[in-house]
């Protein structure tokens, strides 16, 4: 079973940027597809961007160009480089984990059994 802890989160202005890391206890590289959400004020936990073992990462429309996820293969450790932060990117970042090799298509939050504390990211502007 997957232990999330997320750190890295802050507060920035509009345009800076943060990066968030999710360190993994109980992990094996290959078992794992691994992701990050958020939940805004009053909104619902949408996805981020997602990575499953040996695949190209996949991410929200809104967070394109700007975001990118990783994880290191050794230490199990995923990270969410954000830059450019806009106001709308205000919200509670959680890691989550999927004991499957493969992200399921249209995936969402239901799809993911492992969750994080999250860690708070907010954008002034």
């Amino acid at each position: 079973q997957a232990q999330l802890v997320e750190s890295g989160g802050g507060s920035v202005q509009t345009g800076g940027s943060l990066t968030l890391s999710c360190a993994a206890s109980t992990y094996t590289y290959t078992d794992y597809t691994m992701a990050w959400f958020r939940q805004g004020p009053d909104k619902e936990r949408e996805g981020v961007a997602a990575i499953a073992p040996y695949r190209f990462p996949t991410y929200a429309d809104s967070v394109k160009g700007r975001f990118t996820i990783s994880r290191n293969e050794a230490t199990g450790t995923l990270y969410l480089q954000m830059n450019n932060l806009k106001p709308e990117d205000t919200a509670m970042y959680y890691c989550a984990a999927l004991r499957r090799p493969l992200l399921p298509v249209g995936w969402s939050a239901a799809d993911f059994e492992y969750w994080g504390q999250g860690t708070q990211v907010t954008v002034s502007s």
